[in-house]
């Protein structure tokens, strides 16, 4: 056998699965990144809709049910990448929905204890919003957002924003 030959071999055999497990590592952990980013998006919609029951059912009386598919199917997925404190906020908003379901069954209650409980939950909903919002939005994202009506509305443009696309007229 012949030294010379087989030390660059055995060599660039190491380098090459070295390099490969770096690159296949990397391109894992890009993709498990953009899976939590699909998942908390997913969730922040879900949240989204959900406030806007909560406010529906505070200023018109009308409950309709809140959804929890997406907290529920993705949270694990979600736990591992969000914050704790945000994780918090998000599991708080989410469990307000049992308040959510006695305000709408509990005929008897007061309307103010009522509307202040479903102002309690629209404010974990509006909370849980906020502390997603940074970490699922880059900033020209956010400002798309803020464009269509505010950060916490689904919907046409507000009335006074330009179109997607255009900045405002300056006078």
């Amino acid at each position: 056998m012949d030294v010379d030959r087989i030390v660059p071999g055995i060599i660039g055999a190491v380098v090459g699965v070295l390099g490969w497990l770096l690159v296949g590592v990397y391109m894992q952990r890009r993709q498990f990144g953009r899976q939590a980013k699909n998942a908390g998006r997913a969730l922040y919609f879900e949240l989204l809709l959900n406030r806007m029951n909560v406010v529906l059912a505070r200023d018109y009386g009308s409950f309709l049910p809140l959804g929890r598919s997406a907290f529920d199917r993705l949270l694990p997925e979600l736990a591992t990448s969000l914050p704790a404190a945000s994780l918090l906020t998000v599991v708080g908003a989410y469990t307000g929905h049992a308040g959510y379901q006695q305000a709408a069954t509990e005929h008897e209650a007061p309307v103010e204890l009522r509307r202040r409980s479903l102002d309690a939950i629209e404010g974990a909903h509006r909370a849980a919003l906020d502390a997603l919002r940074p970490q699922l939005f880059s900033a020209r994202e956010a400002a798309a957002l803020a464009r269509l009506g505010g950060p916490y509305s689904i919907g046409m443009p507000a009335p006074d924003a330009p179109p997607a696309g255009r900045t405002a007229a300056r006078t």
